[in-house]
């Protein structure tokens, strides 16, 4: 069974067994506005919790967005070189960034689940 967790920075990590899709939320998406780039790291680079993952540029400013977990990146989603406005259509779907093998599944404890991080965000 899949489990989602959010960072106060508003990135989210859905884990299934050892690993982790990660990307940002929806409320990150809608203040970012329109997405027009997104830079991914390349499969293999291993991150520590809270390093900065990849950038994200809208019509607004440009973003970093940082590693929910520490883990290497096992996989990127390619589609958003071409379609950069799925992050914005689907932040928590089509629109996500990279999977990471998990490193410390003990990371997710000290981040909130989906009724603290709505706390968070109202």
């Amino acid at each position: 069974m899949s489990e989602t967790r959010y960072t106060k920075d508003h990135e989210w990590v859905t884990v299934d067994g050892g690993e982790g899709t990660c990307g940002i939320t929806a409320y990150a998406a809608e203040q970012l506005g329109d997405v027009v780039f997104v830079e991914l790291p390349a499969v293999g680079t291993s991150f520590k919790q809270g390093d900065e993952m990849a950038v994200v540029e809208s019509v607004k400013a440009a973003s970093e967005v940082y590693a929910p977990v520490s883990g290497e990146v096992i996989a990127v989603n390619d589609v958003l070189e071409g379609e950069p406005g799925k992050v914005n259509e689907s932040p928590d779907g089509e629109g996500w960034f990279v999977k990471l093998k998990i490193a410390d599944a003990a990371e997710l404890g000290s981040m909130m689940d989906d009724a603290a991080y709505k706390a968070h965000t109202s």
